[in-house]
């Protein structure tokens, strides 16, 4: 329970940012496009709400966690987006309601995981550490769509440093998903954090190189802006390569932003 503290605390920190951007919406703004192709900011949040609410399923009830994963075998490619579009529909009020008493219920059952438990997801069980990591990859990423829709420059946040971690941490999975090898030797990132600490993973020797701004780097590996848009420069062909194909979430290799 310990470890997952700092990391529920964050993802407690980045949603309610988020509620901040769309608790004073008028409903006209919830139907506003976002830069996800098809995806309203009612989609963006119903979407969080959804995995926020099977998240809980994993920690307090396996069984209909389990559930669910049968569900999405039977369709990998356009589960987690149906369950969005159906979510989409509810009213703003009870969606923002909805979404706030479930991710509120979630992170207090994280904080009640015992260490050493893994929790079941779609891919490795994980711990309670790092399922509120990935929660709180997904919830940047996403509330960065909303920012962008509504025509609002975030801050950025020491929170980023967890994003930019798993964005390295999937290096070899992002190279996988493509169907290419992964790199044999691991490379140096070295990131600027919004307050002008250095952040860095793998050694300093290391022959290939990524490097810049950790809010560009967050943006690359979520896909949220294209490379050519980010101050991220990579040394090396592999670490070239990667910065085309990059991605911290899981599932098939995503269209990236043109």
């Amino acid at each position: 329970m310990a470890g997952a503290e700092p990391m529920v605390a964050d993802l407690r920190a980045e949603s309610d940012a988020l509620d901040a951007l769309v608790a004073g919406l008028p409903d006209e703004a919830w139907r506003t496009p976002t830069p996800a192709p098809g995806w309203t900011v009612a989609h963006q949040i119903a979407h969080l709400w959804w995995t926020d609410r099977v998240s809980l399923k994993s920690v307090t009830d396996e069984a209909a966690f389990n559930l669910v994963l049968g569900a999405a075998a039977k369709d990998p490619l356009g589960f987690v987006d149906a369950g969005a579009e159906e979510l989409a529909l509810t009213p703003p009020a009870e969606l923002l309601a909805s979404w706030r008493a479930d991710r509120a219920a979630l992170h207090k059952a994280l904080l009640d995981v015992p260490d050493g438990r893994k929790l079941p997801w779609f891919g490795p069980p994980m711990s309670a550490a790092s399922m509120a990591t990935a929660r709180l990859m997904e919830t940047w990423a996403h509330g960065l769509d909303v920012a962008d829709a509504l025509g609002i420059r975030r801050p950025a946040t020491a929170r980023l440093r967890s994003v930019a971690h798993i964005g390295v941490r999937t290096r070899d999975f992002a190279f996988t998903v493509h169907g290419l090898t992964p790199p044999a030797e691991p490379f140096h990132v070295e990131l600027s954090g919004p307050d002008g600490e250095l952040w860095s993973w793998g050694p300093q020797d290391a022959a290939q190189t990524v490097t810049g701004p950790a809010e560009d780097f967050c943006m690359l590996v979520t896909q949220r802006r294209a490379p050519r848009e980010l101050d991220v420069v990579a040394v090396g062909p592999d670490a070239q390569k990667w910065l085309t194909i990059a991605q911290a979430f899981a599932g098939p290799p995503g269209p990236g932003r043109g």
